[in-house]
């Protein structure tokens, strides 16, 4: 072997890592977008129905804005957090929430 097999071996883990995060992407992007759609056309059809029944055309497009804020809101609600998955991790659970520092129930008056 001629020393750059521990070069390449690395160079393929970068080229794979960078992939994998790109593919990610990819993934929570046509998730969104089928997030979307899925509410405009459930909504849609939704209003279409009642409007059908009730003889008013104006709830399908109505029902379509409905539901695409209603996904709008779905997504922010998931994907508008710190990590892609929609969980809050742990370490950020824990935090400076007001009040004492983070480890503060020691006075720092100076007093003692």
């Amino acid at each position: 072997m001629n020393g750059q097999g521990n070069g390449t071996r690395a160079e393929f883990s970068q080229r794979a890592a960078a992939a994998e995060g790109r593919a990610e992407g990819l993934n929570v992007g046509w998730t969104v977008f089928s997030y979307l759609l899925s509410g405009m056309a459930a909504y849609g059809i939704i209003g279409w129905l009642i409007g059908r029944a009730l003889h008013l055309s104006l709830l399908f497009p109505i029902g379509m804005l409905i539901g695409l804020g209603i996904s709008i809101a779905f997504i922010i609600y998931r994907y508008g957090r710190r990590d892609l998955g929609g969980t809050v991790s742990p370490q950020d659970r824990v935090g400076h929430r007001g009040g004492r520092p983070p480890g503060g129930d020691k006075e720092t008056t100076g007093d003692r």
